[in-house]
């Protein structure tokens, strides 16, 4: 969680305003994690009407982690400049125009911008949330409930972007485009009323000793291993069920939920686990889960059914994010101050957009070279995921983090 603001208004502190406050910012934590996968199960369907390959159709997913990624370290320094409701604000406004933008058009470079700058637009507004979260709700049981309603609205986003663009795309892949524009702009128009003023006295400052603590550092990779495994596992079902199975969106989104629904179920109880177990033990049972289901995809790369051949991957890696989610969130900033955690969140963040910025183009890529290639890069990039998961079961912090 980042430092915690100066306010110049106070931030609201009744509990009617609090909790007002608190679903404006979930309701815009849901908007960036729908625009994560609404887009997902639309990209067969705009390949096909654009005339694209999935090298190029790609774009439309890791454009959107590329702009998360570009925008995140450079976020708190203009939030320090600016003012957080300031950044927060406008983001949403260019978030709202640049689906407008990217609904109206059929060229594949205006898509992948537009798809870059919410990406952008999300890097502002997603750790501005936490912030005023912190803000706002004193530190103890009330501040806990609100991390967590505000984490349930985050991984029920990306189911919910799943079902939306099953929807949506039969009627028009443009429209998985367009709908977030009215979204967003409800959201600022609530927002202008709810958002506090706040200013920061200096954005956080990433030391060399910061960049060395090996909890940090294990968190980050894991995260960019499992979140870019993820995303390229998805990208690779997707276009291999509409190819062999010649299914339709609503069907492929369907098809897609067990690796998304297992992390929204968990969210609640994840404080528990990670409170029993402490996050070392889940991230490496998160880790290994994942490579089993990657290793089950390299076994049966042409799978003739569904139940048979896809589900079980996906089960699989959906109970890995269960297991290593939010221990991975856990372990990056537990034990560090107040000022650490408002420099180290970004980078962490960063890390985990950088994994899928990866690997959709290499499995992309690779999806026409073979039907083993893609699924043995996953499998690869997995097993190193693994090997560091598990190095954190042995490796102990000399300041003896405990899960927060």
């Amino acid at each position: 969680m980042a430092e915690p603001l100066v306010a110049r208004t106070a931030p609201p502190r009744t509990p009617e305003g609090a909790w007002r406050l608190l679903f404006v910012l979930s309701g815009n934590m849901v908007l960036d994690a729908v625009e994560v996968s609404v887009v997902l199960v639309a990209l067969p369907s705009i390949a096909g009407d654009l005339g694209l390959s999935v090298r190029s159709v790609q774009w439309l997913m890791s454009g959107f982690a590329l702009g998360f990624a570009a925008v995140l370290l450079l976020g708190p320094r203009l939030a320090a400049r600016w003012g957080l409701r300031r950044c927060y604000l406008a983001a949403l406004l260019v978030f709202a125009g640049a689906s407008v933008v990217g609904g109206l058009s059929d060229t594949l470079w205006v898509l992948v911008a537009s798809r870059v700058v919410k990406g952008g637009c999300a890097a502002l507004t997603a750790p501005a949330g936490l912030t005023l979260i912190a803000a706002t709700f004193p530190e103890g049981p009330r501040l806990r409930r609100a991390v967590s309603v505000y984490s349930l609205f985050g991984a029920a986003g990306f189911t919910l972007g799943l079902l939306l663009s099953g929807l949506l795309t039969p009627l028009s892949w443009h429209w998985t485009f367009l709908f977030p524009a009215p979204v967003a702009l409800a959201l600022l128009l609530w927002g202008l009323r709810t958002v506090p003023h706040t200013e920061r006295r200096t954005p956080p400052r990433l030391t060399r000793d910061l960049l060395r603590d090996g909890d940090l550092v294990r968190a980050t990779l894991g995260a960019a291993t499992l979140n870019g495994t993820y995303a390229a596992l998805l990208l690779l079902t997707t276009f291999q069920a509409a190819d062999r199975f010649t299914w339709r969106p609503w069907q492929l989104a369907l098809a897609l939920l067990p690796a998304c629904v297992p992390l929204a179920v968990s969210v609640p109880f994840a404080g528990r686990l990670t409170a029993r177990y402490g996050t070392s033990g889940p991230i490496a049972a998160g880790a290994v889960t994942a490579l089993a289901g990657q290793l089950l995809l390299l076994l049966h790369p042409r799978p003739r059914s569904y139940a048979l051949g896809l589900l079980p991957t996906l089960l699989l890696v959906g109970a890995a994010l269960a297991l290593s989610f939010a221990a991975l969130n856990l372990q990056a900033t537990s034990g560090l101050t107040a000022r650490e955690r408002g420099a180290a969140v970004p980078v962490y963040q960063t890390g985990v957009q950088l994994g899928g910025v990866l690997m959709l183009p290499l499995v992309a890529v690779l999806l026409t070279d073979g039907s083993r290639t893609a699924p043995l890069a996953l499998a690869l990039a997995g097993a190193a995921g693994a090997v560091i998961s598990l190095t954190g079961l042995r490796s102990r912090s000399p300041k003896g983090r405990t899960p927060s």
